[in-house]
């Protein structure tokens, strides 16, 4: 028994140590000054938790005033349909286009849901060329969707994921993500979404990300009253696509969902001027 005690309190110790530097963390990473100055797109990720607050109650009008918020371009939205049932959308769309200018791109397997195992994604500007869904391997039902939109600077292939609370699970549906990232070659492409992926280090299944992604900073984003866990991420290939990524922070941020938003500034002209380059080698 004393011997299970002292291992109890190891864990405890390491856990304890773990969380406070989680809760150290920075909440902006910059790739260099000005990084986001320069940006061609602001794309974030949101686990709404289902409009439903740290109050306890469901208000989809706040969640959209959060995502009015992010001023993003892209936005990938978790847990936006209810889980059982006839799987409903909770999000007011028609409010979303109207005053947020923001469109849903339509995965849903019903008239009446929004997204595919949860996700769904919005775009303000572009057109989409290619949509996908997939089943993620795991205990729990989980999917993925991925969009070819077409946006400034090039076509961006974006790949909106919520990942399984299970070890074992992330793992195998992170091998199914790198499979799809495998198959799209040159294309900038963007992994995001709630990767539920706390642990730091060799032990995360996030490592088996192919090197080319970057950068892998871990930024706290849940809680959403005091983060220290980064379980919301955002990764792209090649590895200057991502300029720049901040958790966002505001009153209603805070209350909204049980996480906070992310948010990624994309600097597509490095890919667009590579793409020029290959162009005149395959035309010389």
């Amino acid at each position: 028994m004393k011997a299970l005690r002292r291992i109890g309190r190891m864990k405890t110790i390491r856990n304890s140590r773990l969380i406070a530097n989680l809760r150290d963390a920075q909440t902006v990473y910059e790739r260099h000054d000005g990084a986001g100055d320069s940006a061609d797109l602001v794309v974030a990720s949101y686990n709404i938790h289902k409009c439903v607050g740290t109050d306890g109650r469901f208000d989809p009008m706040r969640t959209a005033a959060v995502i009015d918020e992010l001023g993003a371009d892209i936005v990938a939205i978790q847990e936006a349909d209810r889980r059982f049932g006839t799987r409903d959308g909770l999000l007011d769309l028609l409010h979303i286009e109207e005053k947020l200018g923001l469109t849903h791109v339509p995965v849903a397997a019903h008239a009446t849901g929004h997204g595919w195992h949860g996700n769904a994604l919005l775009y303000r500007e572009g057109a989409v060329r290619d949509v996908q869904k997939l089943k993620l391997p795991g205990a729990e039902p989980r999917g993925a969707i991925v969009v070819d939109l077409e946006v400034k600077g090039g076509v961006l292939r974006v790949i909106a994921a919520h990942l399984g609370l299970l070890r074992h699970s992330r793992k195998r549906q992170i091998e199914t993500l790198i499979a799809e990232v495998s198959e799209c070659g040159t294309k900038p492409t963007l992994i995001l979404g709630d990767l539920n992926e706390w642990r730091l280090g060799r032990r995360s299944s996030l490592t088996r990300l192919p090197a080319s992604f970057g950068p892998s900073e871990a930024l706290p984003s849940f809680p959403a009253r005091y983060p220290v866990l980064a379980l919301d991420r955002i990764f792209g290939t090649p590895e200057s696509l991502v300029a720049k990524l901040e958790v966002h922070d505001s009153d209603l941020a805070r209350i909204a969902s049980d996480h906070r938003p992310i948010k990624a500034f994309i600097d597509m002209k490095p890919v667009a001027r590579q793409a020029e380059r290959d162009s005149e080698d395959r035309a010389a």
